[in-house]
Formats: structure tokens, sequence, C-alpha cells
């Protein structure tokens, strides 16, 4: 791999990053300094044609001077290698740490919104408005999606989430929430996870029914942009009190540009107890706004359209119970118990987006 990058030096170790669910990342040691080796499995983003179109944003990005690492370039000028199929991209090594909201202070807050805002101008930018079409990339881990199998049981995953940018229907939800909970009940040797699980399952449903004249409607070309896709703490770096490098481009793609600024914020700045640092978050909003010239409506529509497909969403409960992948677990409670927060504290939630 290395003698494809001549100034690379020469290997000295190579050892696996452990954080990251889709795909594999190794810091490589050299006689001339470290890289990033990222390993590209995810088979929706994986292909050569959909990375070098990442790698020729942040290239781009950089030149406008967001904090991003781009790739470095073999003796060919190419960014992306292929061995045995699969592909890989080696990066500068950035010495940095993750901060999740709790750590930022309320000043660093509306520097992160400024920050996202920047991203999304930029994308604008560099990907060109005309590019700006439905590209059918993913919208994170909002889309709705139903396991179904023989016998009821959860097997194969068959996605009912939303088509375009549509919202998730209720219906769809109310069968997965079915799938879900018999499986829970099923379970041999049940554990507090499961436990947990069948009492939000049942909770979601009740608020569901509750709720289920509150579908949003789709929203509008206007709307929608290009966005980093995957905004979340262990995607941006920090050195000190400043971000240094935006990682992890794989979502690069149109979807609503303010409903990412939405989704990151819930990601943010919730807390253990599933309640959202609605000062920080007002702060990260306001700053997002200036930079990005969005709305306070446009801020209230993506609200609400994440607000539903977080209580339409069981994402963690899929990968543990359809895919047998526990990894995502210890997000559940706090995950699970916002989406009712946010349904009880609506009203200053959206406030805290738009005031």
């Amino acid at each position: 791999m290395l003698r494809r990058y001549p100034d690379a030096g020469e290997p000295l170790s190579c050892k696996p990053i452990t954080k990251g669910l889709l795909n594999h990342g190794y810091r490589v040691s050299t006689t001339r300094g470290s890289y990033f080796l990222k390993h590209h499995l995810d088979d929706s983003t994986g292909d050569r044609a959909t990375i070098v179109r990442q790698h020729r944003a942040t290239q781009r990005l950089q030149s406008l001077g967001v904090p991003v690492a781009p790739p470095v370039q073999d003796t060919e000028g190419d960014t992306v290698t292929e061995i045995g199929g699969r592909c890989y991209a080696l990066h500068p090594w950035v010495d940095g740490l993750h901060r999740a909201g709790a750590q930022l202070s309320t000043d660093q807050s509306e520097r992160l919104g400024a920050l996202l805002g920047a991203v999304h101008t930029g994308l604008e930018q560099v990907m060109g408005a005309g590019l700006a079409q439905r590209t059918g990339g993913s919208v994170g881990s909002g889309g709705s999606v139903r396991a179904v199998g023989s016998g009821g049981s959860v097997g194969s995953i068959e996605s009912v989430g939303s088509v375009g940018h549509r919202s998730p229907d209720p219906a769809d939800t109310f069968a997965l929430i079915d799938d879900l909970l018999a499986v829970a009940r099923r379970r041999h040797s049940r554990d507090a996870f499961d436990e947990l699980a069948e009492h939000r399952l049942l909770e979601r449903r009740t608020l569901l029914e509750r709720h289920a004249d509150r579908r949003p409607p789709t929203p509008g070309p206007p709307a929608t942009g290009w966005v980093h896709g995957d905004f979340h703490p262990l995607n941006v770096l920090y050195r000190g009190g400043d971000p240094v490098a935006i990682l992890d481009w794989d979502r690069l793609g149109v979807q609503p540009r303010a409903e990412e600024a939405v989704r990151a914020a819930a990601i943010f700045f919730v807390l253990p107890a599933g309640k959202l640092e609605l000062e920080k978050v007002r702060a990260y909003a306001r700053a997002y706004r200036r930079a990005a010239g969005a709305s306070a409506a446009e801020l209230a529509a993506a609200v609400h359209r994440v607000w539903w497909e977080r209580l339409n969403d069981f994402w963690i409960l899929r990968w543990r119970y359809c895919l047998d992948d526990r990894r995502a677990d210890p997000q559940f409670p706090a995950v699970s118990a916002l989406a009712v927060w946010w349904t009880r504290e609506y009203e200053a939630v959206c406030e805290a987006f738009t005031g």
C-alpha cells in the first residue's frame, strides 16, 4: 500500500482504531510521520466514484479555510487505492480529541454552529448549486426500516423509510414496533436492556398514536443542499478549544440542510438523562443561522421533521435485534429518552433553535 506513496516513508507500525461503526481505520506510523489509513467497507458509500467525489469536496473545502483532512495523493495523483476489490485512502494524521457538547462552553457551542454553517455554504460553492439534486444519499440514522422474516421473526431488513425526503409513515413504524417487541419478548436470557427496549417501544407506540396527525410534509427544493451527512462528536477533532478537522465524509450528499443542523445538535447536546442543553443549543443555532443564511422558519420546519424522525426511529434496536450488533447499545438510554422529552418540551426546543 505505502509503495504507492513514496513520500510517506517506510512503515514502522499499523494499529487499528477502535472507534467508528461502519469502516475500518488504522494509524500508520512511518519514518516520515503518522497517517490515517481508511478501509472503506460500507457498500452504500464504498465505491470508487463516490469516494473520489468526497475527496475532491474536502480538497476544495480546505481551500476555503474549512478544517478538513484531505487524502494524500499517490504517484499518479490518485487518492483511492483498490486492493482485492476494496478501496483504501491515506490521510494525514491529525492530533486532536473528540468533544461532546457537555465539554463545550456556550461560546464553543456557538463556534460549532458557525462551523457547520460554513460547511454548508462551502459545499454549495464547491459542489455547485446545479448539482444539488436528489442523489439517493443516506439520511443518517433517521430512515425507518422494517425487519421481517418467516414466522414473524426478525430476519432480513427491508427498507420502508422515506422516499426522497418524505417523513416516516407511522403505519410502517407500528409494524416495526410489533416486530421488535416480538423479538425482545422471545429472548431466552432477557437483561435490563431488553426490559428498557420493551418499555420504550410501548411508550413510543402510545406517543405515535397520540401525535399521528402531526406527520410533517415533504420539504421543497429550496430547503435542500449538500451536507456532510454525519456531523457528530466522533467526526470533529478538537485541539484545545478549537475544531481542527471534520472527518468522515462518507455520507456527503444532498439533503435538507437545516435538518443536519438539528440532528447534530441532538447528538452533541444531549445529556445522559435524554434532555438537551437548550442554552448551548440556542447559541449553536443562532450562529448556524447567521453562517448558513437559514431563516427561523427553516429551522422550525427542520425541528419538526427531526422530532418526527426520532419518534419513528429505532436504529439501535434494529442493530441489536436484526443484525445482532450491540456496538450502539450504550447510546440507547439517552437516545430513547430524548424522543419522549422532546415531545413533552416541543415548544421550548423549537424556541431554542429559532429564537
